[in-house]
């Protein structure tokens, strides 16, 4: 059986850039006078190791109140570019163009869009009338990871064929003036908007191998993170701190993924992690028994990016990548589920 190989990766993220504080100032502005508890939440911005982040819509159109119809719109109009944008270029360094590509797997979360992203892209894009559209929705942060797993298998099950993975999340479409909740003020703080693009291919040498992959789903654990959906668009549920159950389950969990693909922690070089926040980040270096500050692309990204969601952890692997991937490298997100997603990557001899 031959292995996919990760042929190319890139990244794309829209042209409005959030400076951390201009969007605290703009929360305050918001925020302050309505929600009681506003001082000691805000301290988030201050404390997520944000710099900067970038966003589909000018500031100025988070300050007027907008319902599915303007969400829809602007999630259709900003996750086609970037799907776009990021495909091109991820085609661009693997030498193919738009019809050498036999599968499109697509994964966002953030929008509803039927016909779906690829769909949008088809005509622009140029794909062939026989490519296979894979649309996957609800992954969350773990969409990354398991989208690229996804798209990995299926290219292993069709050696020679060419898979575009694509993962766009636009989460600051997601925010709410209405929300006067904890939840919605660490959103805001934190997610960004961005989108990654792969090309795998089996039977052939690429960047590195994808060797494995594997998810672990906590029972009971349905409400740690997530979307509610009522007539004025997403709603964000944290409703359990996540760097505590990261820092308590994540390792048990990957070590059992690893033991199940025939590998040992041991055998890790380099993992490669979501970074959802700044405490996420540290919860993760001790779960995993890591040296603090060893996830240095991680807190990069994060400051430059935020959280992105799903297409986060392939920001960090392009940076990985462009450092030196070592021998064998281990994507892992957390997403809702609440679920752990990990690929291990075997560096191309």
């Amino acid at each position: 059986m031959q292995f996919p190989s990760l042929i190319s990766i890139a990244t794309a993220v829209p042209e409005h850039v959030l400076l951390q504080t201009e969007a605290a100032a703009a929360a305050g502005t918001l925020f302050s006078e309505r929600y009681s508890d506003y001082e000691r939440v805000s301290r988030v911005f201050q404390t997520a190791g944000i710099h900067k982040r970038h966003v589909v819509r000018p500031l100025e159109w988070f300050f007027e109140p907008h319902g599915w119809p303007e969400r829809t719109a602007a999630y259709l109009d900003g996750a086609l570019q970037l799907f776009i944008r990021a495909a091109t270029v991820a085609l661009e360094k693997a030498g193919l163009n738009a019809r050498e590509i036999d599968t499109i797997v697509t994964v966002s979360s953030t929008g509803i869009a039927t016909p779906s992203l690829e769909a949008h892209a088809h005509g622009p894009m140029g794909f062939r009338e026989d490519v296979h559209r894979v649309p996957v929705f609800g992954l969350g942060c773990a969409g990354g990871a398991t989208g690229l797993s996804v798209a990995a298998k299926l290219a292993q099950a069709r050696p020679g064929t060419n898979v575009l993975f694509v993962a766009v999340e636009l989460c600051s479409l997601a925010f709410r003036l209405d929300e006067l909740t904890k939840a919605n003020i660490v959103a805001t703080a934190l997610f960004g908007d961005g989108a990654a693009a792969c090309i795998l291919r089996a039977g052939e040498k690429g960047i590195a191998e994808v060797e494995a992959s594997g998810e672990h789903t906590w029972p009971n654990t349905l409400d740690i993170m997530g979307w509610s959906v009522d007539p004025q668009g997403f709603g964000v549920i944290f409703a359990r701190a996540i760097p505590p159950f990261a820092e308590a389950h994540i390792g048990p969990a990957v070590s059992g993924i690893l033991e199940r693909a025939g590998l040992g922690m041991s055998d890790v070089d380099r993992f490669v992690c979501h970074p959802g926040g700044k405490k996420v980040i540290t919860a993760l270096e001790r779960a995993l028994s890591l040296d603090q500050g060893s996830l240095d692309h991680e807190r990069a990204v994060l400051s430059d990016y935020g959280n992105m969601s799903a297409p986060t952890v392939l920001f960090v692997l392009e940076r990985v990548v462009q450092a030196g991937l070592p021998h064998r490298s281990v994507i892992s997100a957390l997403g809702p589920g609440f679920t752990a997603s990990c690929v291990s990557l075997k560096k191309a001899a």
